[in-house]
């Protein structure tokens, strides 16, 4: 995913146990498109030796406070152009370096050269981690602005099981694009967002469902993350790792999602409708697994209610999907207007690569001005087209 692309990100590397997840982080970095220094304390090296860093990254590794650059000195020209300053893994130590403004190695030089946001992923024994001076310490940095990744719970160094081990580079990540999305065009928006499908219970062990994966859903989640938004995720069964930094709140039924989608858009701007909800559920559901008898089942199914329609008056800009397999323009337009919506994205999923479960989707944005037609995209680019007709669409 190349969302970071051309971001400057320096890497902090303090001496920690921790700091072989550094390298995964980096490659994750360097995957989203960012431009990643290295800077290592001189104790970190004894964990992880810098080329394992540069043959990621692709450029030198600090690890010295001396280190000279074709920019000047290391440490300030590393700091002064840096769009984000992340320290990960950040020792007891480090933090309290950081707090105290101190600069005897190359990552604290750098830190206080640098006026790029900070971000801190702890990593040491639990003691250390709750002893008042590194609580004190966090405090000191967050008052300045600083964002940090809390450790979790987990096996430690020393065989003990505590708080202390270092975030996974995957929400390290997501911290950052969060933190860099601050200033972008969704920036104090609220935004509810549906993705998957629903499950309508037969008996206590089967079910109506769909093909629905959630990942339309959850890379709009996302991508209105990554833009500043702030996000109600609202997910039907999913095998999905919802994105960090997301509100989620997940529902079963098509009628748990009304409920959830009727307390969420109170004070909502928008909401973008991604789930596939069931049309149909069972009149009367078994309180009890149902047996097989040779006979013919035949279950009665009932109408659910029309959700988005429901909510056809509510003040806030609303965009649904039309996923058909036929008649795919008449289709969605049809329920652009019948249901009241701003904005309806339509893609058939009979065609390859955009069906359920897949990476990819082709989609025809229709409002009531016509339809623009993408390409096969992933469904990440898919989400930011969508965002940027929704910031159109919210300056109206």
């Amino acid at each position: 995913m190349t969302d970071l692309i051309g971001k400057r990100i320096v890497l902090g590397v303090s001496a920690s146990i921790a700091a072989f997840k550094a390298v995964a982080l980096a490659s994750e970095l360097v995957k989203a498109g960012a431009l990643v220094d290295v800077i290592m304390t001189p104790d970190a090296t004894s964990f992880v030796q810098p080329l394992s860093f540069s043959a990621i990254v692709h450029r030198p590794v600090v690890t010295s406070l001396f280190t000279a650059s074709d920019e000047g000195v290391a440490h300030v020209a590393r700091g002064t152009e840096a769009d984000a300053f992340v320290v990960a893994p950040t020792t007891a130590d480090c933090l309290a370096g950081l707090a105290l403004g101190l600069g005897h190695n190359a990552l604290l030089a750098t830190a206080l050269s640098s006026r790029a946001p900070l971000i801190l992923a702890p990593a040491m024994e639990t003691l250390m981690f709750e002893h008042p001076a590194t609580q004190a310490n966090l405090a000191t940095l967050v008052g300045r602005g600083a964002t940090v990744v809390e450790p979790t719970i987990g096996r430690l160094a020393s065989g003990r099981s505590g708080r202390g081990r270092m975030a996974e580079p995957s929400d390290i990540v997501a911290a950052i694009r969060v933190r860099l999305s601050r200033a972008q065009d969704l920036a104090g928006r609220r935004i509810v967002v549906t993705a998957g499908g629903t499950h309508e219970p037969i008996d206590p062990v089967r079910f109506i469902g769909n093909r629905s994966s959630g990942k339309m859903g959850y890379a709009v989640a996302e991508a209105a993350r990554d833009r500043g938004a702030q996000v109600i995720l609202i997910s039907g069964p999913s095998a999905l790792t919802p994105p960090a930094g997301v509100e989620v709140r997940n529902i079963e039924t098509a009628l748990d999602l009304q409920a959830a989608i009727h307390d969420a858009i109170g004070d909502a701007d928008a909401i973008v409708m991604a789930a596939a909800v069931a049309d149909y559920r069972v009149a009367s559901v078994a309180d009890h697994k149902l047996k097989r008898t040779g006979e013919d089942l035949v279950l009665r199914l009932v109408p659910n209610p029309d959700i988005i329609a429901g909510i056809k008056d509510a003040p806030l800009v609303k965009i649904g999907f039309a996923a058909e397999t036929d008649d795919l323009m008449t289709n969605a337009t049809n329920k652009l207007f019948r249901k009241g919506l701003d904005l309806i994205v339509a893609n058939d999923v009979s065609a390859a690569g955009s069906g359920f479960g897949t990476d990819t989707n082709e989609v025809v944005l229709i409002d009531a001005a016509g339809a623009e037609r993408l390409p096969l995209l992933p469904k990440r680019t898919v989400a930011d087209r969508i965002l940027d007709r929704l910031v159109g669409l919210l300056a109206r």
